[in-house]
């Protein structure tokens, strides 16, 4: 996609909001600029939260734990168990 952007008074450029939702841009982030050579490349640069991280850890978490009891593989022959 290319597009033709306005430079304003003081630099400013104004990223189209079908661009920022297309990218995922919000009001806050943060923007890498790169030049090269006559080019200006912007990326996103995605923040990692956290907290949110560590909420959807412990969700998952909750869903595939399995509570092992000491002595539950006393006397199982693993080879049984994986032999189809």
């Amino acid at each position: 996609m290319t597009l033709r952007v306005e430079v304003g008074k003081k630099g400013y450029i104004i990223i189209p909001k079908n661009v920022r939702e297309l990218v995922g841009i919000k009001e806050g982030d943060t923007l890498i600029l790169t030049v090269s050579g006559n080019r200006i490349i912007l990326e996103s640069e995605k923040r990692i939260d956290k907290e949110e991280i560590i909420k959807k850890f412990k969700e998952h978490e909750k869903k595939v734990s399995i509570k092992a009891k000491l002595g539950d593989l006393k006397g199982t022959d693993l080879e049984e168990e994986f032999e189809s």
